[in-house]
């Protein structure tokens, strides 16, 4: 099988694959409808991008295969706005939103005078010297520059998400999170590929470039699977968050009085005292989906004090704070030789975990150990 071949069918199958997986998320009854609708969005944008490739086999105007051709400028702003729906609850697509299309629009204006409103002939010679014209160059140049600046901005978002949620959560949203991190440093790898192989395209290795597009076929193939895998058997990975909460660093930066902070103190230690003893006494951490709002309304203790009280001045997050208490818990469990035989899947959802990796990984970090080596050592 040659090497073109080989293309086409890669390219048919994540085509195919990424069609499927977009009706897929329009149709499922989920609450994360507008995250689903993004990202199914992006994977129609995707399958947009590939047909391009099968050019040859079908009939196209050169001038719907160059507009094809740039679509590829509203992919990533498309999973950038993804993330933003995933990470944040009260996310709304708004007018300014229109913004990320710019690009989009520019890529195709600088094509007007020279390619989009001249004669057949005129089009032929412009693509035969694409490689030479500058108006190819500056959209290269451009939708390189946009990878780079949304992919440093996902993260930005990610890396945002991550911290609120550690203040404020205690429930499965950290895994989301987690592969959502995963998930765009895997399309920062194949964007960087990309970027190698537009490289060798405008060099005397034009055949590596097409090796390269063969292998950016097959890792897209790759990563469309990898995403349906996770959708399919994990249709509840995605908790959002509420953008409206502040870090706590921003939260101590507003309050400059210093007057103020040492009237709280004392109140801050009132409030500890209470927040331990409800703590022991109504084991809220029973709770899988725990949240600082929840906590505060029982105590009647703002938000913002009890985060500051939590994530500020015992130095430790709400995700870690609760953690802690549902470890000790387990560790209770595993300690009774009445509970011999429950098992350790049984006591991680008694303590108010809901996944095994979050309840090993905090458990190996508040002992040391495993749980199954800890029930073993006693």
């Amino acid at each position: 099988m040659d090497k073109i071949n080989l293309s086409v069918i890669i390219a048919v199958i994540a085509m195919f694959i990424s069609l499927f997986l977009s009706f897929f998320l329009v149709t499922v009854k989920t609450e994360h409808k507008l995250s689903n609708r993004l990202f199914a969005f992006f994977l129609v944008l995707n399958a947009i991008d590939l047909s391009i490739n099968l050019g040859y086999l079908f009939e196209i105007p050169l001038n719907a295969r160059v507009f094809i051709s740039s679509v590829f400028f509203l992919q990533l702003p498309a999973f950038y706005l993804y993330v933003l729906s995933v990470c944040y609850v009260d996310f709304r697509l708004k007018p300014k939103h229109l913004i990320h299309g710019i690009t989009f629009l520019i890529a195709n204006l600088i094509l007007l005078p020279r390619f989009y409103t001249v004669s057949l002939a005129s089009k032929i010679s412009f693509l035969k010297r694409s490689s030479s014209m500058p108006e190819i160059q500056f959209n290269h140049i451009l939708v390189h520059i946009q990878i780079i600046l949304y992919i440093i901005a996902a993260f930005m978002i990610l890396r945002k998400a991550k911290k609120i949620y550690l203040e404020n959560y205690a429930g499965a949203s950290m895994e989301s999170l987690n592969w959502l991190f995963q998930f765009t440093a895997a399309l920062s790898a194949f964007y960087f590929i990309a970027l190698l192989k537009n490289i060798f395209k405008f060099t005397e290795y034009p055949n590596i470039s097409e090796w390269l597009k063969t292998g950016l076929f097959l890792f897209e193939l790759i990563i469309v699977f990898w995403y349906l895998y996770k959708a399919l058997n994990n249709p509840g990975l995605f908790r959002n968050i509420d953008s409206r909460l502040k870090l706590v660093a921003h939260i101590i930066s507003e309050d400059k009085n210093s007057v103020q902070l040492v009237v709280r103190e004392n109140e801050y230690n009132e409030e500890l005292l209470k927040l331990k003893r409800y703590m022991i006494e109504e084991k809220p951490f029973l709770n899988p989906s725990l949240t600082i709002q929840d906590v505060s309304k029982d105590l009647k203790i703002p938000v913002r004090d009890l985060s500051v009280l939590i994530n500020h001045k015992l130095e430790q997050h709400f995700y870690d704070f609760v953690n802690t208490y549902r470890i000790e818990n387990a560790m209770d469990i595993l300690r009774d030789v009445t509970k011999s035989k429950v098992t350790v899947l049984e006591i991680l959802y008694e303590v108010g975990f809901n996944s095994k990796s979050s309840f090993n990984t905090a458990f190996k970090k508040h002992t040391g150990n495993t749980p199954t080596y800890y029930r073993k050592s006693l």
